[in-house]
C-alpha cells in the first residue's frame, strides 16, 4: 500500500473537517488554471457583460484558452481569484465534505448501512449549508476569474477591494448574488460527488476488487468527477454567468438561463464541459486521495500522542 495505513480508530468530525478543507485547498492550487479556463469559456458569447473576458480574445478549447490567457494577460492570469478560491475551499469544502459522514449518520440514526436516500439527503444538506457559509467568496472568485488583465479594464484591484466594491456598489446582497443557483448546483454537485465516490468505493471494497488504499481512492474519485460534471454542468454555467453579470443584466437566475437558451441554444449549457471535466476529475482525484491520507495521518498523530509508549 502507498501512503499512510488505515488506523483502527475512526477519524473524528474535527479531523474530517480540517482534513477536507486542507485537501480541497491543495486540489485548488493544482487545478485552478483549469477552473479559470472553464469560467472564461462559460461566459464567452455573453452579451452586455460588465468587463468581459472575451473582449479582444476568443477562446477555443481548454489548451487554447490557457495559451490565449498566457499570451494576452500573462501566466498570473490563470490564478486570478486564487485567494478567494482558497478562502472558499477552507469554508466550503470543510462543511460540505468534512461534515458529510456526520450528517449521514444523523439521518441513518447511527446505522452502519446507509441507504442511497440517506446519502443523497446528507449530500444535499451539507452542500446547501456550505453555500450559506461561503457564497461571498464564490462570487469574488468568479468575478476575478472572469476579468481580463488587458486594457486597464479590471473591475477589482485586490480580493479585499472586490468585497468592498461589491458591497458598496451592489449592496450587501451583491455578495450573495446567485445564491439560489449555487444552492441548487452544490446540492447536486455534492450528491453526485460524495454519493458517487461513496458508492463506487463501497462497491469496490465489497466485491474485493480493491483494498482501501490509493488505487481504490483514485478510481472512486475519477468516477465521481465524471458523473458530477455531466449532471452539474448546466447549473454551473448559469451560476457563473449570473454571478459575473452586471447589476440589472438579469432579473434572476431563471432569466439568465432563459436568455442563454434563446440566444445561444441548449449547447450553451455545456460550454466549458471539457475543462469542467478535466478540472472536476483532477480536483476530485487530488482532493479525495489527499483527504483520505490526511485523515489517516491526523488520526495516527493523535493516537501516537495519546499513547507515546
Amino acid at each position: 500500500m502507498v501512503g499512510f495505513k488505515a488506523t483502527d480508530v475512526p477519524p473524528t468530525a474535527t479531523v474530517k473537517f480540517l482534513g477536507a478543507g486542507t485537501a480541497a485547498c491543495i486540489a485548488d492550487l493544482i487545478t485552478f488554471p483549469l477552473d479559470t479556463a472553464k469560467v472564461r469559456l462559460q461566459i464567452q458569447g455573453e452579451s452586455q457583460g460588465p468587463v468581459c473576458a472575451t473582449a479582444g480574445a476568443q477562446y477555443r478549447g481548454v489548451l487554447g484558452t490557457i495559451l490565449t490567457m498566457v499570451r494576452t494577460e500573462g501566466p498570473r492570469s490563470l490564478y486570478n481569484g486564487l485567494v478567494a478560491g482558497l478562502q472558499r475551499q477552507m469554508s466550503f469544502a470543510s462543511v460540505r465534505i468534512g461534515l458529510y459522514d456526520s450528517v449521514k449518520q444523523f439521518y441513518t440514526k447511527g446505522s452502519e448501512h446507509a441507504s442511497i436516500g440517506s446519502r443523497l439527503l446528507a449530500g444535499s444538506t451539507t452542500g446547501a449549508l456550505a453555500v450559506a457559509v461561503a457564497q461571498p467568496t464564490d462570487v469574488v472568485k468568479v468575478r476575478f476569474q472572469a476579468q481580463a488583465r488587458v486594457g486597464g479594464g479590471r473591475r477589482y484591484q485586490s480580493t479585499i477591494d472586490a468585497y468592498k466594491t461589491i458591497a458598496r456598489e451592489e449592496g450587501f446582497g451583491g455578495l450573495w448574488k446567485g445564491t439560489s443557483p449555487n444552492v441548487a448546483r452544490n446540492a447536486i454537485v455534492n450528491c453526485a460527488e460524495l454519493v458517487t465516490y461513496d458508492l463506487i468505493k463501497d462497491a469496490l471494497l465489497t466485491a474485493n476488487l480493491m483494498t482501501d488504499d490509493l488505487p481504490c481512492h483514485f478510481t472512486s474519485a475519477f468516477g465521481a468527477g465524471f458523473c458530477t460534471t455531466v449532471i452539474a454542468s448546466p447549473i454551473d454555467v448559469v451560476k457563473t454567468r449570473y454571478m459575473n453579470s452586471a447589476l440589472g443584466q438579469y432579473s434572476s437566475a431563471g432569466h439568465c438561463a432563459l436568455t442563454m437558451l434563446q440566444k445561444e441554444g441548449p449547447r450553451a449549457f455545456y460550454k466549458g464541459f471539457m475543462p469542467s471535466f478535466l478540472r472536476l476529475g483532477s480536483w476530485n482525484v487530488v482532493m479525495f486521495v489527499t483527504y483520505e491520507q490526511l485523515k489517516r495521518a491526523l488520526m495516527a498523530a493523535c493516537t501516537s500522542r495519546e499513547a507515546p509508549f
